[in-house]
């Protein structure tokens, strides 16, 4: 059964041109998918009919040897790598079905179909990592950063061209960005060797970033740290990441922020926990302490008479601000009952003196001794 003609397949005349080839391939495509022609059984041929046609009249030699000699240019090996004609008519139909998505969704993304989309790509986002201090966590701050990037390009405006030239549509892959090559029964496709998937070739390459549209330097930003931030905390800034290739958009830069441990204060959350040595004395027989706040204040504390080690008290608002507003976290104050060292003799003999006195005025003791004794006394029994 002889073939049809590859224009009448797609429904044009022998001298369309590629846009109205095109145009005529990617209406048959929506035509003829077999996912909307359930019904028709001849549908899945006819569409790889399409595909094979429309992989010869696209390409500009392929076409010609068919506009001269007919389906007989690709019989027996004739017409090089493509070879529409072979593999039992299937012809390079990978190929075929790939420009489907670059036809028909290319345009996504800016990243697929022809050199006008392919040659500007958007730059790289960028992290700094930002170390500051609990109290600038706790009041906030404006901080100067210097940040290493690649910045579009002053001499040539980004473009990677020389005086004001336009880079031109890479012949090696006609702007696609990407070459396919026949394998056995399988097209693979890579990124064009000559363009390096842009697309384009700059033929007079600017002298400053060598046609990459691009310079590696640094610039300085001034970063607002909002009151409350902590270890995690992520802040993005739009448009200060790494510039785009030969114009594209600029990425964005995320500053990661880690809070320094504080030698007075541990953080949970919002809350504040500091913890504050207390006398023998005064947890014994009660009094006042001053204790520091995050804002560089002092706050005055009642140490109730007989105080434990452990115990806490909490100073209502004196924590760290809420991140998004909302009030502040509380601080708790928590005693060390602290031991007298390097006692004198008059010292030592007092509080042997004490001891004597004080045998009914250690709660904790006596509870405790009298578990243990029960305890030793189930174990005999």
């Amino acid at each position: 059964m002889s073939k049809r003609d590859y224009y009448e397949t797609l429904g044009i005349a022998k001298g369309a041109n590629a846009d109205e080839i095109k145009k005529a391939y990617r209406g048959k495509v929506k035509e003829l998918h077999p996912d909307r022609n359930s019904d028709n059984p001849n549908a899945e041929a006819q569409f790889k009919e399409v595909g094979e046609a429309y992989d010869v009249l696209k390409d500009a030699d392929k076409k010609a040897a068919y506009d001269r000699y007919g389906h007989a240019a690709f019989e027996g090996g004739m017409g090089g790598g493509g070879r529409p004609g072979g593999m039992g008519g299937q012809g390079d139909f990978g190929s075929a079905f790939s420009d489907i998505f670059d036809d028909l969704f290319g345009n996504m993304g800016g990243q697929r179909g022809g050199g006008a989309h392919t040659r500007a790509q958007r730059g790289n986002d960028l992290r700094y990592n930002l170390r500051v201090t609990l109290e600038e966590a706790y009041a906030g701050l404006q901080k100067t950063i210097t940040v290493p990037a690649a910045s579009a390009c002053g001499s040539c405006s980004g473009t990677g061209a020389e005086g004001g030239s336009e880079p031109q549509t890479c012949p090696t892959c006609s702007g696609m960005g990407k070459v396919r090559a026949q394998q056995g029964f399988f097209t693979v496709e890579r990124t064009c060797p000559t363009c390096n998937g842009m697309g384009q070739t700059i033929k007079n390459p600017c002298k400053e970033c060598h046609g990459a549209g691009r310079v590696e330097k640094e610039k300085s930003l001034s970063v607002n740290i909002p009151a409350g931030v902590e270890t995690g905390t992520r802040i993005r800034l739009a448009g200060e990441g790494e510039a785009g290739m030969r114009g594209g958009p600029t990425g964005d830069l995320y500053i990661f922020i880690e809070v320094r441990e504080h030698d007075l204060f541990e953080r949970e959350n919002n809350h504040l926990f500091c913890r504050v040595p207390v006398s023998m004395t005064t947890a014994a027989l009660g009094g006042d302490i001053e204790v520091p706040t995050i804002d560089g204040g002092r706050s005055r504390v009642k140490i109730p008479a007989g105080s434990q080690s452990g115990r806490q008290m909490r100073l209502k608002s004196k924590g760290m601000p809420a991140l998004r507003g909302g009030g502040a976290g509380d601080m708790f104050i928590e005693m060390a009952v602290e031991t007298p060292v390097n006692l004198t003799s008059k010292q030592k003999e007092l509080l042997r003196e004490f001891e004597d006195l004080a045998s009914d005025n250690n709660p904790q003791t006596s509870t405790f001794f009298k578990s243990v004794k029960s305890f030793w006394d189930s174990m005999k029994s």
